[in-house]
């Protein structure tokens, strides 16, 4: 996956964006799983004493240049309906299949998409219920994050979401200068996205994310300056500086398909060039202005509340995705139903998700073995600006991941992409290897996990 070439040094230079990984394995190694798992017998022997519960919401108002992600646009008021229906019937078989010969705690829950406040305010409301009723989530009792868009954060939305306890929003905003949003297909006006933030403020929700984007055609260090300006005159408690991928299926591929490959090569390495450079804009911008970097793309402003329960660990408990496009998590098994990106397939997918009737089965999925365990806590521990404690890892597998992963280290390391200075015992990023975040990641993939994501065909 990953492409180099030789340095001056001697040394592999390793393009700085190669996948952003938010989740591993990536949902283009799953695949359908012939036995279809009973959710009853995956969950029988997991803990459920602090579980994090995501439910997803496919639907969008414009689909951004950008987005692969699984969602369509608009939706007539009778889908919205069935999807909901179809959401209720499944956390109905969902919470059954967890059983009762044990509690089953909540830990954290959250709204994505897609877009969550798509739904009407009378719709979110039933999406909490679903959540509390259905599930047994205590919604004002937990983290409770919701994404939105500057056109969707309506007054009466927002309304309902701090009644029902959110604790957090997200409001994808990407660039508050008018031209690069264009240039992103995403349409909005500065003064929409003022208004959004002032209406998300109005109600009071603890924490206020802004997402920001790197990379945008045209983009230059003052028109990132310009924006990151603008986000900080709100105060959020946090922010998101994403680099700017073009996948394929996307609006902005299909819009630079036709560049062959030798014009194709020199367009990346000058976008890499700015994408590294702007990356470090932000960040020194952030720090200076008292925020702390979490991960490569996370800062949280210092005096910020926590965001996120104590006694959760995203390593090791589980999690139960409700939708068609969610994921859910158990020890020996991550699951969900198919994955597409083009529209029409989205659709269909869709459409399949709102006429089934038995959700009591698992689809599609990977299994995940101790190997691909300990690789998945390396790569997420690592990602993380605070590193890796060498003790947690030696505590969950009974072994040094220092040696478990020699090779891969020992090569971040000639890289500079290892702290040299970190304290004993904590594997942890340097500066440069926190900017290099998405080459890292896809660095630690199985063999296996690469091999599936590469025969996965792409729709």
């Amino acid at each position: 996956m990953t492409t180099s070439t030789a340095t001056a040094t001697g040394t592999p230079a390793v393009r700085p964006y190669e996948s952003y990984v938010y989740a591993y394995p990536h949902k283009t190694a799953y695949r359908p799983l012939p036995e279809r798992p009973a959710l009853r017998e995956l969950w029988a022997a997991e803990p459920k004493n602090a579980l994090s519960l995501y439910l997803h919401i496919p639907f969008c108002e414009v689909r951004c240049g950008f987005c692969n992600l699984f969602t369509r646009i608009g939706a007539p008021e009778e889908l919205t309906t069935r999807y909901l229906d179809a959401l209720d019937r499944q956390a109905v078989a969902v919470r059954d299949a967890l059983g009762d010969d044990e509690p089953v705690r909540f830990a954290a829950a959250a709204f994505g998409g897609g877009t969550p406040t798509f739904l009407t305010a009378d719709e979110l409301e039933r999406l909490c219920d679903i959540a509390e009723k259905r599930m047994g989530a205590d919604l004002r009792a937990v983290p409770l994050s919701v994404e939105t868009s500057p056109s969707t954060a309506t007054a009466d939305r927002l309304a309902v979401l701090a009644d029902r306890g959110t604790t957090r929003v997200s409001i994808g905003v990407q660039s508050f200068v008018d031209e690069e949003a264009r240039a992103a297909v995403r349409p909005q006006r500065r003064a929409e996205v003022e208004a959004a933030l002032g209406r998300v403020r109005d109600v009071r929700i603890p924490v206020l994310n802004i997402d920001l984007i790197y990379g945008i055609d045209g983009q230059t260090e003052r028109s990132w300056l310009t924006s990151l300006d603008a986000a900080l005159a709100w105060r959020p408690e946090e922010l998101y500086l994403y680099p700017l991928y073009v996948r394929p299926l996307t609006g902005l591929h299909r819009l630079g398909a036709a560049a062959g490959p030798e014009a194709e090569a020199l367009e990346q390495a000058a976008w890499d060039e700015q994408r590294l450079r702007l990356y470090a804009v932000g960040r020194d911008h952030l720090l200076a202005h008292g925020y702390e970097q979490v991960s490569m793309r996370m800062f949280r402003r210092a005096d910020a509340p926590q965001e996120g329960p104590e006694d959760y660990a995203c390593q090791s408990d589980g999690m139960i995705g409700l939708g068609c496009g969610a994921r859910s998590y158990t020890a020996a098994l991550h699951y969900s139903f198919d994955y597409a990106v083009d529209m029409r397939e989205i659709r269909s997918i869709i459409d399949s998700f709102t006429a089934t009737g038995d959700f009591s089965r698992a689809e599609v999925g990977r299994y995940v073995d101790e190997a691909e365990a300990r690789r998945r806590h390396l790569l997420q521990s690592l990602l993380q600006a605070a590193g890796l404690p060498v003790s947690d890892y030696r505590t969950r597998f009974g072994t040094d991941p220092r040696e478990d992963f020699r090779a891969e280290l020992e090569r971040f390391a000639a890289r500079g992409w290892l702290d040299p200075h970190a304290p004993e015992g904590l594997l942890r990023l340097s500066p440069r290897g926190l900017a290099h975040s998405d080459a890292l990641g896809p660095a630690l993939f199985s063999p296996g996990v690469r091999a599936a994501m590469a025969a996965y065909e792409r729709k």
